[in-house]
């Protein structure tokens, strides 16, 4: 069977792309195409459009389902496009029978033609209350896997449509999130990431209401031939006391992290809408250098948010240098229709590329110091391919010489070359 899944957007989406190969296949699919989209931005929707348009004149012959967030939020736009065949939600792309009756439908329209308003398989996400924890396999035979133990948001950020593209915030139960986990170990990997649209929601629609600190608890003792933990994004305002114990006495743990923290001035904090303001994100990353000195932060940061002025943005600038981040990941400000901040005053698009240049420049020099400083250092890296692996603290190693993938080897560390970390 020959099912091909082009991926936009998130760690989160690129996992489940492997769902959706996996269960594509097992169900009969043949010459197919899946495009799995992203909403997050005007532009993202944009270029999933164009790439479908391109899909269509590089392979004519095949067939061309388009799913994700913006194929939730935005049916009838794909659904419109003459190149699709196929719209399916959120939700059912996880699911093994929305991908046989994708197949039927294929063999009906073969016989009898297809109306437009007939391609959209696209339900109510925000009726949705379970994940399928029968689906979070994958990346079986690999150094490290995925684990998705929860999906959606109930937050309202006013830049963010993903709420309305991944539902309400709905979590795998812990015991079915272990008994995955260790069979991921019984396959041979090494290192589990535990994801999420929400990570920090963890458990808030279970029954007790347990935190991701006591999933990670409850990983680490259950299933103590695992070697390595890590966690995706994180917002640290819904970090709870478990996991900030947990980070100080267990070195499992990765000692790495990445914070949605969006801003550094808290006038924009609050018309984001977010829920933590400059002093708490600069306050939790000490505390947590406290708990564990050689933890390292990465950090999301959006440049010319509406009314943003240069003096904000400044805040924004600093707030690298106070959390100490290392690794920064930098997004543009683009309004996305639907949501209050595309309705507040608007940046320059010329102030917001140069703030986002500057934000670049400044994550670069961070990187810098961060990879100066691990020159001698001892390192496990996670051996990803045959000549590039991972620190524990998820900095890209360069092997000098070839290792089975799926290994966990002591290396020196020689140098760098700016962008990954060389061994001796």
């Amino acid at each position: 069977m020959n099912v091909d899944v082009m991926t936009f957007g998130c760690r989160l989406n690129a996992y489940e792309s492997d769902v959706i190969r996996r269960e594509a296949e097992a169900a009969g699919l043949a010459d197919t195409v899946v495009v799995n989209t992203c909403a997050v931005t005007a532009e993202a929707v944009r270029q999933a459009r164009q790439a479908i348009r391109k899909l269509r004149r590089e392979r004519p012959g095949a067939r061309i389902v388009v799913t994700g967030c913006a194929a939730q939020i935005e049916p009838e736009t794909f659904a419109q496009m003459g190149e699709v065949d196929r719209v399916l939600g959120n939700d059912d792309k996880m699911r093994a029978g929305a991908w046989t009756d994708t197949r039927a439908a294929f063999e009906h329209a073969d016989a009898f033609g297809i109306a437009t308003e007939e391609k959209i398989v696209v339900n109510d996400i925000m009726t949705v209350r379970e994940t399928a924890p029968h689906l979070i396999d994958g990346l079986d035979g690999r150094a490290r896997a995925v684990v998705q133990v929860q999906n959606g948001c109930d937050h309202r950020c006013t830049f963010c449509i993903i709420p309305y593209g991944r539902g309400n915030s709905r979590s795998v139960p812990m015991g079915e999130v272990v008994a995955q986990v260790r069979r991921l170990c019984e396959r041979g990997t090494r290192e589990v990431v535990l994801t999420g649209v929400d990570l920090t929601s963890y458990g808030s629609n279970l029954p007790g209401a347990p935190t991701l600190g006591k999933l990670v608890r409850q990983i680490l003792k259950h299933v103590p031939e695992l070697p390595r933990l890590r966690l995706s994004s994180i917002d640290s305002v819904e970090a709870d006391r478990d996991l900030l114990d947990v980070f100080a006495s267990d070195a499992r743990l990765m000692p790495h992290l990445h914070l949605s923290l969006q801003a550094g001035d808290d006038l924009i904090l609050k018309r984001m809408k977010r829920r933590h303001l400059r002093a708490d994100a600069i306050a939790f990353c000490n505390e947590v250098r406290r708990l564990r000195p050689d933890v390292v932060f990465g950090g999301d940061i959006i440049a010319g948010f509406p009314t943003e002025t240069e003096a904000m943005f400044a805040r924004s600038l600093d707030l690298v240098d106070e959390c100490g981040l290392t690794h920064l990941h930098v997004f543009p400000f683009s309004p996305r229709p639907g949501t209050p901040a595309a309705r507040m005053p608007q940046v320059p698009r010329e102030v917001i590329k140069d703030r986002a240049r500057r934000l670049r420049e400044k994550g670069a020099a961070a990187l810098a110091r961060h990879l100066d400083g691990e020159v001698g250092a001892r390192r496990r890296v996670l051996t990803e391919t045959c000549d590039v692996g991972r620190t524990e603290h998820f900095t890209q190693v360069r092997l000098n010489v070839p290792v089975e993938p799926g290994v966990i080897v002591d290396l020196t560390v020689a140098g760098h070359d700016g962008r990954q970390l060389l061994a001796a």
